[in-house]
């Protein structure tokens, strides 16, 4: 897939050097706002008329793509962005061309969509809990990337209602989407950041040694954990067992 990328974008070189010569250097006025209007207005014209064949090249390769994979997606939308990103205003000189607008939105939305939770499984997965800060910061601080994990499995349960029909029509993987893609290394990450959680209880419980401290830090200890574990739908055994221990102390 990337050696197709490299391949489009040799062919492409003659088309892509026009562009940025074509380019002008637009550079905005701010004390005419008028003639700023004009320039661009002239600047989208003038892309209409000369990158009739770049842009007819760009619907094919839209139309075109089929995939199977959601990881040979992320890098089509990035090389077609950076191709499209040479015009001066991509809407206004798209909408003179049968720009196939649905597909490409749609691989956008599929390519940033994996992208964004790719992201924030990698932030729960490499999570490190500092010991040299105090233990209420560090707690919150878990507490905010467990609502982060949450909402991005919510939203990602929305995004698929509305987008499989779509995604099928345009031939767009759907398995990342799916409760065995990312969604379940989004809760392998969540049960290992209860596990964190509870080490840091733990840790906390032996520090105060007793005292009012001790009852609120286990029941934050207990809700967090079975939270994760709703989430989740269940613990590993080591987890499970931490969690024992917790909940009986």
């Amino acid at each position: 897939m990337i050696g197709e990328i490299e391949n489009r974008s040799t062919h492409l070189l003659a088309v892509t050097s026009r562009q940025l010569l074509s380019l002008d250097l637009f550079v905005l006025d701010k004390t005419d706002p008028i003639g700023n209007f004009r320039k661009r207005k002239e600047k989208i014209k003038t892309d209409v008329e000369t990158q009739g064949d770049f842009i007819r090249f760009l619907i094919k390769e839209v139309e075109n793509a089929a995939f199977t994979d959601i990881e040979d997606v992320v890098p089509f939308v990035k090389w077609l962005d950076d191709e499209l990103s040479y015009l001066v205003d991509e809407r206004a000189v798209l909408k003179h061309f049968e720009w196939p607008e649905q597909k490409a939105d749609a691989l956008r939305e599929a390519a940033f969509g994996y992208c964004d939770l790719k992201k924030l499984e990698s932030e729960a997965s490499l999570f490190r809990d500092d010991h040299r800060q105090p233990c209420a910061p560090a707690l919150k601080k878990m507490q905010a990337l467990l609502e982060k994990l949450e909402h991005g499995v919510y939203n990602l349960s929305r995004m698929r209602e509305s987008a499989t029909s779509r995604y099928k029509g345009f031939q767009i993987p759907m398995d990342w989407m799916l409760e065995t893609g990312i969604v379940c290394q989004i809760k392998l990450a969540s049960v290992k950041l209860a596990m964190k959680y509870m080490r840091r209880v733990s840790a906390e419980l032996e520090a105060v040694g007793g005292g009012p401290e001790e009852k609120e830090l286990i029941v934050q200890g207990v809700r967090f954990a079975f939270r994760v574990h709703q989430f989740a739908g269940g613990f590993d055994v080591e987890t499970m067992r931490a969690f024992q221990e917790l909940r009986d102390k």
